[in-house]
Parts: C-alpha cells; sequence; structure tokens
C-alpha cells in the first residue's frame, strides 16, 4: 500500500459538510485506510457523539474511494477534481455497531475489496469494513456500492 496520506477529496465528489473522511491513509487496488476527525458541527453529532448513520456514512465514503479513484484520473494517469460521478449504498449487509465515538476522536475505517463488476461507465461493488477508535470496534460490515460517471453539461 501506498503509505502517503491523501486528501479524501482528491477521489470522492463529497463537499463539506457532508465529507466523512479526512485523509486516505492508505490505498491500492484492493483495500483502503482512512481516518477522521467527529467535530463538533458534525451533522451526524447527536449530544457529542457520533452517530450510527454518521459510521455508515463514513464507511461508505470510505469504500467508495477505492472504486471511484478510477474516475478522477484522466487519460494521461493525472488526477483530476472535475469528475461527474454519483455513487449511492445498495445493500448494507451484517452490519454490526460496537460501539460510538465521540467529538475529538478520530476513527481509523478500514475497507477490503470483496468482488467488483467495472463496466465503462459504472462500477458494483461488494466491500468488507471495520471502523475503529483505537483498539476498540466500532463497526465491522459488509456494504454494496453503485457509482457511475455522469454526463456533464459539456459532454451533451
Amino acid at each position: 500500500m501506498d503509505n502517503t496520506a491523501i486528501d479524501i477529496q482528491n477521489y470522492l465528489p463529497h463537499r463539506a459538510p457532508l465529507l466523512m473522511v479526512d485523509l486516505i491513509l492508505n490505498i491500492d487496488a484492493n483495500s483502503v485506510e482512512t481516518t477522521f476527525l467527529i467535530k463538533k458541527d458534525n451533522v451526524f453529532v447527536d449530544n457529542d457523539v457520533f452517530i450510527e448513520a454518521g459510521l455508515i456514512e463514513n464507511t461508505a465514503q470510505t469504500c467508495s474511494s477505492i472504486v471511484g479513484k478510477k474516475y478522477f484520473v484522466d487519460e494521461n494517469g493525472m488526477e483530476t477534481d472535475n469528475a461527474n460521478v454519483i455513487g449511492f449504498i445498495s445493500a448494507l449487509k451484517s452490519v454490526k455497531i460496537h460501539g460510538l465515538p465521540k467529538v475529538g476522536d478520530t476513527i481509523v475505517t478500514k475497507a477490503d475489496l470483496v468482488s467488483k463488476f467495472a463496466a465503462d461507465d459504472y462500477t458494483l461493488c461488494t466491500m468488507s469494513c471495520t471502523s475503529m477508535l483505537g483498539e476498540q470496534l466500532l463497526l465491522e460490515c459488509e456494504i454494496n456500492l453503485f457509482i457511475q460517471k455522469t454526463i456533464s453539461p459539456v459532454e451533451y
């Protein structure tokens, strides 16, 4: 894996206040590891606790970075920030939430590719995921994602 931290915004269309990942710590063709600092103004914080929906969104964005990165690299292999993509969770399987982090905590989320089907303008994948707070397991699940390149106004 690459050991250089990467800004997640290089591989996702999400922006604040819905961006739930700060940095990609490691990424390769089959796995990704991210980090996220829980801040008080986060939309998924309730009574200083990062709620279940936030953990799931963090996991989905972590997973999307490994699959979505192909849409953020141009034909010359250079990263671009003008990709037009949409993505959504098509299924959550065996979700287990063991704990919830609090404001000020930094979580680390890891995802491993289980299966992937890639067409020219869309990708379907299944990822196995965990979120940790130090040594404490917060979440484990399997998630299915659908990511599709959309047509930009210039392409019409």
